[in-house]
C-alpha cells in the first residue's frame, strides 16, 4: 500500500489492522560516469514497493537525499548534514507512529545512511515510541553477490549497476561500463589504512571517476536475480516483524534500582 497513491479513508483502514511502515531512503550522488545520480533512492523504492505490495503492507514515498558529504567533489552530489538528516527521518517516524504506527523498517541503499538510521531507531526503542529498524539490501545476499561477482564494489559497482539495469536499464550508460571500470578502483578496505588507522574520508581520495569494481561484469539478468532475492528476504523481515508482539521489541529494563535496598541499609545503621 503506497501513501501517495491512496486516500485518507484506506489508510485508516490500514492502521485499523496494521501497524507497520516500510520507509525507502536513499541518496541523489555520484554513481560514476555510467549510472545515474539517484541510483540508491530508486534501488530503496523499488525493493520498498515490492516487498511491501506482497507483504500488503505501508510503504511512505523515498527519502531521496541522504548523508553523502564524501562524494562532495563530483558535479550533482545532493546531501544534508548528518545531524539534520538524523532529525528529519526521526521527525518522519514520529508522524507515522501519531497514525497508529509502531514498527518501522528502514528499507536503505546507501552505506553512509546506515549509522544515522541505527540512531534514530535507538532513540525511537529509548522512549518506547516505536521499534524502528536499518535494512541494507546487498547485506541481506551476501552470499549470493559474491557468487555472481568477482570484484563487486561497495559503490558504483556492477551490483548497483546490475540492479539498475533491471529497475530502470535505459538510465545506465551501457558505453561506459569500461570506463567506469578502468577510470575506477577494485576496491580494498585495507588499502588506505595505516597502523590500523582508516586515513580517508572522500570517495576521490580511493577512486578517481567514484566507483570500484568491474562494472562490465552486471546484466539485466543478474539484477532481476539481485532484485528478487534482496524482495524475498525484506517480505520475510516484514512478516516476521509483524508477527512479534510490540512488548516484546521495546526495550527491558538494564538494571535495577537499589534505592530502596540502601534506605534499608540505613535504616538498620
Amino acid at each position: 500500500m503506497y501513501i501517495p497513491h491512496r486516500t485518507w479513508p484506506e489508510l485508516g483502514e490500514y492502521v485499523g489492522r496494521e501497524s507497520l511502515a516500510v520507509v525507502p531512503v536513499g541518496s541523489t550522488e555520484q554513481h560514476g560516469p555510467h549510472l545515474p545520480e539517484g541510483t540508491d533512492a530508486m534501488i530503496a523504492d523499488a525493493l520498498a514497493r515490492a516487498a511491501s505490495e506482497r507483504a500488503d503492507m505501508l510503504c511512505t514515498p523515498p527519502i531521496q537525499i541522504g548523508v553523502s558529504p564524501h562524494h562532495r567533489q563530483f558535479h550533482g552530489t545532493m546531501w544534508v548534514d548528518a545531524p539534520v538528516f538524523r532529525d528529519y527521518v526521526e521527525n518522519l517516524s514520529r508522524n507515522l507512529t501519531s497514525h497508529g504506527i509502531d514498527r518501522i523498517v528502514y528499507v536503505n541503499a546507501h552505506g553512509g545512511n546506515v549509522a544515522h538510521l541505527r540512531e534514530v531507531g535507538r532513540r525511537l526503542h529509548e522512549d518506547e515510541t516505536a521499534y524502528a529498524v536499518e535494512w541494507m539490501w546487498d547485506e541481506s545476499i551476501p552470499q549470493l553477490i559474491t557468487e555472481v561477482f568477482d570484484t563487486p564494489g561497495p559503490h558504483g559497482g556492477p551490483k548497483e549497476t546490475a540492479m539498475i539495469m533491471h529497475i530502470a536499464e535505459e538510465l545506465v550508460r551501457t558505453d561506459r561500463l569500461q570506463d567506469a571500470r578502468d577510470g575506477g578502483t577494485v576496491f580494498d578496505f585495507d588499502a588506505e589504512r595505516v597502523h590500523g588507522a582508516t586515513t580517508f574520508y572522500d570517495c576521490i581520495e580511493n577512486s578517481e571517476n567514484g566507483v570500484f569494481g568491474d562494472q562490465t561484469d552486471a546484466t539485466p539478468e543478474i539484477g532481476e536475480q539481485l532484485f528478487e532475492a534482496a524482495t524475498d528476504q525484506l517480505v520475510a523481515l516484514l512478516e516476521w516483524l509483524d508477527d512479534q508482539p510490540i512488548e516484546d521489541l521495546m526495550p527491558k529494563p538494564h538494571l535495577e534500582s537499589q534505592a530502596g535496598n540502601r534506605l534499608e541499609g540505613d535504616a538498620e545503621r
